[in-house]
């Protein structure tokens, strides 16, 4: 039985979709990974680029709601940014909530000048993302 993993970011637009995209594509074979936000905000255009970059398309996500998901269902929720962490809501049944905070590509790349600049911040938050899902489901524990 896979382990059934949501990450929980703010407005489910980037880093929670990176986490998901990494976890189906990585770990899918142990681990059944959902994203979600305590708002929408649509998908980042520049994480499903880096993504692409990496050989992970995840341009068929959506971004969704938490309400939108069946709560009851998650092994771990783990939340990705602070913001989610301390507005995360209570889960009822067994979902054990984690917190593994990464920066916040958007907000690294708001004072880059060009798309290259800000590409170098969605890589490294990418990466740093990949190292933890790499190491999914024994890093939880």
């Amino acid at each position: 039985m896979k382990t059934k993993i949501l990450f929980l970011c703010t407005g489910n637009s980037c880093r929670s979709q990176v986490a998901e995209g990494w976890a189906r594509h990585l770990k899918g074979d142990v681990v059944e990974a959902w994203s979600a936000g305590i708002e929408k905000h649509g998908m980042n255009s520049l994480a499903v680029k880096v993504m692409a970059e990496a050989g992970v398309d995840i341009s068929g996500h959506s971004s969704k709601l938490i309400d939108e998901l069946p709560m009851d269902d998650f092994d771990y929720v783990i939340t990705v940014c602070d913001n989610a962490h301390e507005s995360c809501p209570l889960f009822s049944g067994k979902a054990r909530v984690i917190h593994k905070g990464f920066d916040d590509p958007p907000r690294l790349a708001a004072e880059a000048k060009t798309e290259t600049e800000a590409l170098v911040h969605y890589r490294r938050v990418r990466d740093e993302i990949k190292r933890f899902v790499e190491q999914l489901p024994a890093n939880l524990v």
